[in-house]
């Protein structure tokens, strides 16, 4: 008796799987919070040094926004909340 070897069809995969995008938490301008607030607010919770959190301060308060961190959507759920807890506005969305 002899035993045929098994004929395996490979699956086929037509679906490209592409990574997600990074995001990024945005904080905006508002007319309520201190600039030296907002500078606090970086260095406390992203941890920033007091150049950078000022840097980034000052683009919020002359561009209108700021990119102040990025990582999975997660992560910038997570800074979201937190910003709002401070009462900054704001946002996140797909890095660009």
């Amino acid at each position: 008796m002899s035993v045929a070897p098994a004929e395996v069809d490979e699956p086929v995969v037509e679906d490209v799987v592409v990574p997600d995008k990074p995001w990024v938490t945005i904080v905006w301008n508002d007319p309520v919070n201190l600039m030296s607030y907002v500078a606090f607010v970086l260095q406390k919770h992203f941890k920033y040094s007091s150049e950078k959190a000022n840097a980034l301060m000052l683009d919020v308060h002359h561009k209108g926004k700021a990119v102040v961190s990025n990582g999975t959507r997660e992560e910038m759920e997570r800074d979201v909340e937190a910003m709002h807890g401070y009462g900054l506005w704001a946002t996140m969305q797909h890095d660009e």
